[in-house]
């Protein structure tokens, strides 16, 4: 393909993922000469695919801030089904997390002990959405093409030097492509496009948790809430069937995620400690089949599965964790899933995603010409995106630290959900949105800090005792009533929590 001498722009951003496309579509819409480059081709296979009601909110408020009325009937599942059924999706209710032993069938009692169902929304219309990235990503990218944004897919950038503006070398469809911009925004979610062009590193060094992954989409995985049935497990007083939430299943060396779709399709994936040894030198394979034998009832889920065509093998991950050592440069910056990632657990990854993306085209949109003030705001957007990560590594490290003990995992993970309340509660009284999740958050931070050093405790004792269990839920219980209106830990809800989102 012939270079093309109209190739100038103000910014460019690379990786068409859905925060990529949005991120072109609200700068142009804000004026500026923006382009779309696209190392792959769409559709393509993606994971992190539930999304929040904080992401749900801010959807909302960047389809009416960019203009941009078609986004808002995403931000439901009710609505997204009546504007764009042929889009696949699944129906988020909240997060279900069901503890399973070693050698044995999931059980439980009355009083819930292995269970933890935390509602997110009040019906199915106003619900969550797993989203399947393959057909959103791909239906955002025609919406960046029908604004009229240069998109280059199958497009490497190999190469940038800079004088007044970028002159990035690419090559497409193996032709040499040149590519002119006054600006980059990294949205690929990976930190090697800014170490292969200005030599910026990344690292997992600062973190407390380590997990990899092992995953793939499947056809025909049963029901969890049909095996309940067939164990004779009520789930009469459930909140809502946990097959429509993101469904965790909690091991002792880390946990599952079963995120369903309406198409039969569901991602499912182990997220498992790097630090499990019995783990560490085996194949994917070999880790998979292990873990099926050790826990029997997860085997009874996958039973009747077949891989889906797409991506059509089991996947597996490096160490999941990283983080880049600068969010920014003269002339460039990244969305807050190139700057770094913890673990999937809260699924926290889309609203990081959309959250770090407002703070960026405010500040492009505020100070693109003024090098001295940008700067400054760029460095803020760094400190606060490297906060974020340090705040959500705290919170899943602590997941794993009591995986093998429900009543601990149980008590720690309402730091998360408790801070998770006090974000929507801000983002709903139109407050300053601040630090996602709070991270800006004296009284959050700290709290969290405090707890995580009690927890460090009782695990590194030689006997965990029912004494230690209880006063270390009864420490949570007290430093989180400032910030919590859902009833978190209240004994006489057993572990069933009907609403604790905000009215949204």
């Amino acid at each position: 393909m012939p270079e093309r001498e109209d190739n100038h722009y103000d910014i460019l951003i690379a990786g068409g993922g859905f925060a990529g496309s949005l991120t072109a579509l609200i700068l142009h819409n804000q004026g500026f000469k923006v382009c779309l480059v696209e190392k792959g081709q769409h559709p393509r296979f993606a994971i992190g695919e539930s999304s929040t009601p904080i992401a749900d909110m801010q959807l909302r408020d960047i389809a009416v801030k960019y203009n941009l009325p078609w986004l808002f009937d995403f931000s439901r599942y009710g609505s997204w089904q009546q504007s764009h059924p042929e889009i696949v999706c699944g129906l988020k209710r909240g997060f279900s997390f069901f503890k399973h032993y070693p050698g044995q069938n999931f059980t439980t009692d009355t009083d819930h002990v292995n269970e933890l169902l935390v509602a997110a929304s009040v019906d199915d219309i106003q619900s969550d959405t797993n989203w399947l990235r393959a057909d959103f990503d791909a239906f955002l990218v025609d919406k960046v093409k029908e604004a009229g944004i240069n998109y280059f897919d199958l497009t490497e950038i190999i190469a940038a030097k800079r004088e007044t503006q970028w002159e990035f070398k690419c090559t497409r469809h193996d032709e040499p492509l040149t590519i002119h911009s006054a600006f980059l925004i990294d949205a690929t979610g990976s930190g090697v496009l800014i170490d292969n062009l200005f030599g910026v590193k990344s690292s997992s060094d600062s973190f407390l948790t380590d997990s990899f992954a092992v995953f793939s989409h499947f056809n025909g995985i049963a029901r969890w809430t049909e095996l309940l049935k067939k164990a004779g497990i009520p789930t009469d007083d459930f909140p809502y069937d946990p097959d429509n939430s993101a469904l965790h299943q909690i091991l002792d060396e880390g946990w599952i995620w079963m995120l369903r779709f309406n198409d039969q399709r569901t991602s499912f994936g182990f997220a498992l400690s790097g630090r499990e040894k019995s783990l560490q030198g085996l194949k994917t394979q070999e880790i998979w089949d292990a873990m099926l034998k050790k826990y029997p009832g997860i085997n009874q889920v996958l039973e009747d599965s077949v891989l889906a065509p797409v991506p059509g093998k089991i996947i597996q991950s490096g160490r999941l964790q990283r983080k880049v050592d600068s969010c920014f440069g003269t002339g460039w910056a990244v969305l807050p899933h190139t700057a770094g990632f913890v673990d999937p657990l809260f699924s926290s990854g889309i609203a990081h995603s959309l959250a770090g993306m407002q703070k960026l085209v405010t500040i492009l949109g505020e100070n693109f010409n003024n090098p001295e003030p940008l700067y400054v705001d760029l460095q803020q957007y760094e400190d606060s995106v490297f906060a974020e990560l340090k705040l959500i590594d705290q919170l899943v490290a602590g997941c794993y630290l009591t995986m093998a003990h429900f009543k601990l995992f149980n008590a720690w993970s309402m730091l998360y959900f408790a801070a998770t309340i006090a974000h929507e509660q801000r983002l709903l009284k139109k407050l300053p949105a601040g630090c996602f999740l709070g991270a800006d958050d004296e009284y959050i931070t700290n709290m969290v800090q405090e707890i995580y050093t009690d927890l460090l405790k009782i695990i590194d004792s030689p006997q965990l005792s029912d004494e230690d269990v209880t006063q270390f839920t009864n420490r949570v219980r007290e430093r989180i009533k400032p910030l919590n209106t859902a009833g978190l830990l209240d004994v006489s809800l057993k572990n069933m929590y009907r609403h604790t989102a905000a009215e949204l």
